[in-house]
């Protein structure tokens, strides 16, 4: 994928402004949709099992969020995802914490054996506990892991039938065949919580507009890896507050230029 499709896209969703269905988490939910509104896209976060039917009948991508999991938003989840696969909608899955609890995991099986999920993005931990592999885990983050990353990404893709996105230091993004790395990013994300969220939320855009969806993740991973840069280095020395409030700055404001100078990705 050249940067080029990256400019693209990022053109076409900002044209577009394709509606997000936002199943996710209480802690999240408002820098979510404030990320998405400053992306260009529309957020809607309806969670209520009686509507997500309808919602996600007419939405341009589900973002399926695991954060704050109970028996009814998983049951949402589930209903929201049945119906955007029976319309050719895309799916998108955060399974946040999957290997924490055995609640979890066992409710992340549920979901993918009942919904079909276009991508799924997570920490190495969760997308190696998703697929029954070892590795640590504490609360939602990655524990210390000395796997490996591009295997595992490799290993899951093909196992799920999807496109897994395994993010960290390097991000990797693989459908089974084909496998990229974007090394765009800033540890400051970090130190902000919902940024893998929101990050989730961002691919969801970018897969409303493109049904390559190994391409769509790529280029969503890029523009917002190169957006925390900039968004850093703005904010050097302020503190994750300041960076959080320049970050939404910069997911309105990256262009394309921004993205040709500080974009780093590449096939593996």
């Amino acid at each position: 994928m050249e940067k080029s499709k990256v400019h693209a896209l990022l053109k076409r969703v900002r044209e577009i402004n394709p509606l997000i269905h936002n199943i996710t988490n209480i802690v999240v939910a408002n820098f979510s949709a404030n990320g998405l509104l400053a992306l260009g896209a529309s957020p809607v976060m309806a969670d209520a099992v009686e509507e997500v039917d309808e919602m996600a009948k007419s939405a341009d991508a589900v973002v399926l969020n695991m954060g704050t999991l109970n028996r009814e938003s998983l049951e949402a989840m589930i209903v929201a995802g049945k119906s955007a696969n029976e319309q050719g909608v895309p799916v998108i899955l955060d399974p946040v914490g999957v290997g924490a609890t055995s609640y979890r995991t066992e409710a992340a099986s549920k979901l993918i054996n009942e919904v079909k999920c276009s991508i799924i993005r997570g920490n190495a931990a969760e997308i190696a506990n998703l697929i029954g592999e070892k590795w640590a885990i504490k609360g939602v983050d990655a524990g210390n892991g000395n796997g490996d990353v591009f295997a595992l990404s490799m290993a899951a893709a093909k196992k799920l039938k999807t496109v897994v996105v395994v993010t960290g230091k390097e991000d990797i993004i693989s459908d089974g065949q084909s496998t990229n790395s974007v090394q765009n990013g800033h540890f400051i994300l970090t130190k902000v919580t919902g940024t893998g969220c929101l990050l989730s939320a961002i691919v969801g855009a970018f897969a409303a507009v493109e049904n390559n969806y190994l391409d769509a993740a790529t280029a969503a991973l890029v523009f917002y890896g190169v957006a925390a840069e900039i968004a850093a280095n703005k904010t050097d020395e302020q503190g994750p507050g300041s960076f959080q409030i320049e970050f939404l700055n910069q997911l309105s404001l990256v262009s394309s230029s921004e993205i040709d100078l500080y974009g780093s990705f590449h096939t593996k």
